[in-house]
């Protein structure tokens, strides 16, 4: 579906304090956002159709190369399936993976009359404190994303449905689950987006549309 920029709403920036959700998640090659690779990025646009519900509708990712001196532990690498120097990955350096997924998202920022993106994701804090530190060793200066403020689906999904846990969450929200598909940063992504949507639409329909100020 297409939309003009007139009806690509600024319902979504009224909707979230002119902030634009988009869904964010990282594959990392351990757990320290200082020490540790950046190796996948995720990043699901949020739009609002024209009865107001959320929905997700573009997906952009890119695998990053490790930056110098990045520490790679062996027990993520498995758990993620990433093998850093396979020719496939077609992996950038993270100044350019960044402003490549930074470019699509100023523009909805633009076409939506948001003042910025908000980082949601599962643990939001891991993915955002991944992105936060690429961004500062890369010293890009327009990162379109709030620096500390986020949506966390895992506090949200325990709300909504006694979940936390990601794919237990998904599926109590009436959604599909491949855990084989589980740790691709484009497929948990989309699936927290999904989730988040979800959350979000049950309770505009509940509550009513929150127009803010």
């Amino acid at each position: 579906m297409n939309y003009s920029n007139e009806d690509r709403q600024p319902r979504i920036a009224q909707r979230f304090r002119s902030y634009l959700p988009v869904v964010v998640d990282v594959e990392t090659g351990g757990l320290n956002a200082q020490t540790d690779a950046l190796l996948q990025i995720a990043a699901v646009v949020l739009r609002m159709d024209e009865n107001g519900r959320l929905f997700a509708a573009a997906t952009y990712s890119c695998h990053v190369e490790a930056f110098e001196g990045a520490n790679l532990d062996p027990k993520s690498l498995e758990l993620n399936g990433i093998q850093p120097d396979h020719p496939l990955r077609m992996a950038l350096p993270e100044n350019e993976a960044l402003q490549k997924i930074f470019k699509p998202i100023r523009q909805e920022i633009r076409e939506t009359g948001c003042t910025r993106a908000i980082l949601v994701g599962h643990n939001s804090f891991f993915d955002l404190g991944f992105l936060n530190a690429a961004v500062e060793r890369t010293g890009i200066k327009r990162n379109p994303f709030h620096p500390f403020s986020s949506f966390d689906t895992a506090t949200l999904g325990g709300l909504a449905y006694g979940q936390t846990v990601l794919a237990r969450a998904v599926d109590a929200s009436g959604a599909s689950w491949d855990r084989k598909s589980a740790h691709s940063a484009i497929y948990d992504a989309e699936k927290t987006a999904e989730l988040f949507c979800n959350i979000v639409n049950r309770w505009d329909e509940m509550n009513g549309f929150p127009y803010g100020d």
